[in-house]
C-alpha cells in the first residue's frame, strides 16, 4: 500500500516538473523551436505524472456503493 503514495507524490513531483520546464524554457529561450521543444517535453512530463497519479488509485471494488 505504502508504495501506491510513493507513485501519486511522484506523479505530483512530475506536474510540477512539468510546470518548471515549460515556463523555464518560455522565459530563457529566444527562438522558437528549441522553445517549442522544451515546451511539448514539459508537457510530456506532466502527462507521464497525470498518468502515474491516475493509476496510483485504487480501484472500486464490485458491490461496494
Amino acid at each position: 500500500m505504502l508504495g501506491v503514495y510513493r507513485l501519486k507524490l511522484l506523479g505530483f513531483m512530475l506536474l510540477v516538473a512539468g510546470w518548471i520546464i515549460a515556463i523555464a524554457a518560455v522565459a530563457m529561450l529566444k527562438a522558437e523551436t528549441p522553445r517549442a521543444g522544451f515546451v511539448l517535453a514539459g508537457a510530456g512530463v506532466e502527462v507521464l505524472g497525470l498518468v502515474l497519479i491516475i493509476r496510483s488509485q485504487p480501484k472500486l471494488r464490485e458491490g461496494q456503493d
